[in-house]
């Protein structure tokens, strides 16, 4: 399956590495590979994630305590947020 960013995901997702990388230089690369592997776990089987609601499923990081929220539309994934999970636990939900 392909996936696509929501706009507001792919900035969170940009701001978490840049955060990340400012607390220890190689950090945001390490959390944006978690973030990648976890997309591609969602691409090789998208129904296996938690629902959030119905029409929307998190996977969560290994490593890290985010959650990669998608959907899958028209047998796409789009990804609606990279939601940190302790922080704004509802933000996603206008998207």
């Amino acid at each position: 399956m392909n996936y696509r960013f929501h706009e507001s995901a792919e900035k969170e997702f940009f701001e978490a590495v840049e955060y990340y990388e400012e607390r220890q230089s190689g950090l945001g690369l390490r959390f944006s590979e978690e973030v990648y592997a976890t997309i591609s776990r969602v691409c090789s089987n998208p129904y296996a994630w938690t629902k959030m609601d119905i029409k929307t499923r998190r996977c969560l990081t290994n490593r890290f305590p985010y959650g990669v929220l998608y959907r899958i539309v028209n047998n796409d994934i789009w990804i609606v947020a990279i939601m940190h999970l302790h922080r704004k636990p509802t933000c996603w939900k206008e998207r």
